[in-house]
């Protein structure tokens, strides 16, 4: 509702957005993460079928320390899951 009131009557965000209740954080935010999600979801894929006896906290020390990803450990589980 905010990014229309900002688009079809020219008012600023920052008043949209006090007059809808919400955060100007929240009005701006946009995810990007998409394609590093492919990313993860492919090492995975690839490590569950090369290393069939390892559960998610392996996968996620291999990950984290010896290829040097940064990734959370809740996004790389919420993926697994979606897996």
């Amino acid at each position: 509702m905010a990014t229309q009131a900002v688009q079809n009557h020219n008012t600023s965000a920052a008043l949209a957005c006090r007059t809808f209740s919400i955060s100007e954080t929240c009005y701006r935010y946009g995810r990007t993460l998409d394609s590093e999600n492919d990313e993860i979801a492919d090492w995975l894929l690839r490590l569950t079928t090369a290393h069939k006896t390892w559960g998610f906290g392996l996968f996620f020390l291999y990950l984290r320390n010896i290829k040097g990803f940064g990734w959370s450990h809740k996004r790389v589980y919420r993926i697994y899951r979606d897996l």
